[in-house]
């Protein structure tokens, strides 16, 4: 049995599949959204391999679609680069 060889994270699927539809938006309820650093980001897909809405799409540098984004953080906390940070979205009255 031969041994599967990974090159990065784009190589491996991310760890949900992205189910675009009205009932699965997120972002209305979000707090908090990625606030995203261009020059900090080493390319890796870490935060779209991580993402539990997938709602990262990969290309030259990652985009969010914030429609089912919802704030969780998962793609700041994994960043080995500090590349995402997360910006408070509330209101204060």
């Amino acid at each position: 049995m031969s041994e599967v060889k990974f090159r990065g994270a784009h190589d491996l699927p991310p760890c949900s599949i992205s189910v675009t539809h009205e009932l699965t938006k997120t972002g209305n309820w979000r707090n908090a959204k990625p606030v995203f650093h261009k020059e900090r980001c080493i390319q890796c897909g870490i935060c779209w391999k991580v993402c539990p809405n997938a709602c990262i799409k990969l290309g030259e540098y990652p985009e969010w679609d914030m429609d089912y984004c919802k704030g969780c953080a998962v793609c700041a906390e994994e960043c080995p680069k500090d590349a995402i940070e997360m910006e408070d979205e509330r209101v204060m009255i």
